[in-house]
């Protein structure tokens, strides 16, 4: 008998939703169905807007743009369903991460806000809805970032050898899988500062394959000045957001710097990101044997050639390890939700840096047939 769950995801990259039909049967974890439903460009622009560090927003908006989201993600799990031919009374339960727009784990009364209404996917779909995964973990003293890592462990643990996952999307983050409890932690910028800058450079919504960094040339003096930053010095746990390494953060290193060729920070940009990714690894995984990547930056051909640059090891796609790099988190919150409904812990305090182990997440119940 199948056992299955649906896993939302719409991450920092803010393109779009990832909706994952995932069957746990038989002890094993299966992808039966995807789905991707884009964000309409507005809609985009909607949430850049709320997720502004520092920036005054009306509720009427918060408010509103919660209730589309939560919407959305329900339009995407119907099509989902219906795509796969499967009822909706067949899903245990539905994990929707949600919409990040504010991760501030450090401050004195820390938080995490992600949108998505969940009681409107509940409504909407009629199936059990795991959300608000994070503020749980924050509650206990953790950052309540990364979370995928316990996913990780679960699936590409190897006894044999050392492996680093490296998720990239708008933040990027690794998780380091060998015999000791498992590291994890935002390692600073991915695909975020590279696709804003295209966007306003090239008017596209991202520099398809690297292309456009690769016609540039990496300039060591801004390299530096993007480098000299507290985050990249700060132990583990740590996580960070869009906020942080926002167009402002990009602004204000640019403004010590006069005549640079947009091609040029491009390319500069994107080492940022490799290096960045590159140096934690060295310091806290050095053993790496191999490196998985999942996530949009696994198709930025450029990137993933300055990763083996400057990692020296095999670097390659989850998809060698079976599962599409695109397709990685929306099963790591479908596995979250089940971890959820069975009352199991969905973090580890050794990536977050929580007091205790906790089972993550609020339940929004589903029709009752």
């Amino acid at each position: 008998m199948s056992e299955l769950y649906i896993g939302l995801m719409s991450g920092t990259s803010v393109d779009g939703i990832d909706a994952g039909l995932v069957d746990f049967s038989h002890g094993k974890i299966r992808l039966v169905g995807f789905h991707y439903q884009a964000f309409p460009t507005e809609l985009r622009q909607q949430i850049h807007n709320i997720s502004q560090a520092d920036q005054p927003i009306l509720l009427k908006d918060y408010g509103t743009l919660d209730s589309r989201l939560g919407q959305l993600f329900a339009e995407a799990t119907l099509k989902l369903l219906d795509d796969a031919q499967i009822p909706t009374s067949a899903i245990q339960a539905i994990g929707s991460h949600g919409q990040t727009v504010y991760h501030a784990p450090e401050t004195a009364s820390g938080f995490s806000l992600q949108i998505g209404d969940p009681n409107r996917i509940a409504e909407m779909t009629g199936i059990t809805t795991v959300a608000d995964f994070r503020r749980r973990d924050i509650a206990v003293g953790g950052q309540g970032a990364p979370l995928v890592p316990a996913f990780h462990q679960a699936i590409f643990a190897d006894p044999s050898q050392t492996r680093t996952i490296v998720n990239i999307g708008g933040i990027a983050n690794i998780t380091i899988l060998d015999d000791k409890p498992v590291i994890g932690f935002d390692t600073g910028p991915g695909n975020g500062l590279m696709d804003w800058w295209c966007q306003q450079h090239c008017k596209q919504a991202y520099d398809r394959n690297g292309d456009w960094a690769a016609s540039g040339r990496r300039l060591p003096t801004l390299l530096g000045a993007l480098k000299d930053d507290a985050y990249f010095r700060l132990t583990p746990p740590k996580s960070t957001g869009k906020e942080y390494f926002s167009s402002a953060w990009l602004q204000q290193k640019l403004s010590l710097f006069n005549d640079l060729k947009p091609e040029d920070i491009q390319a500069t940009l994107c080492q940022l990101t490799a290096d960045t990714i590159a140096d934690a690894i060295r310091q806290y995984a050095p053993n790496t044997l191999q490196t998985l990547i999942c996530g949009g930056g696994a198709h930025n051909s450029r990137l993933m050639s300055l990763l083996r640059e400057n990692l020296k090891m095999p670097v390659m796609s989850t998809a060698e390890q079976g599962i599409d790099p695109d397709h990685v988190e929306a099963i790591a919150f479908a596995w979250l939700a089940r971890q959820t409904l069975n009352n199991k812990p969905g973090n580890l305090c050794s990536v977050t840096g929580a007091n205790t182990p906790v089972v993550l997440g609020g339940i929004y119940p589903g029709k009752t047939i």
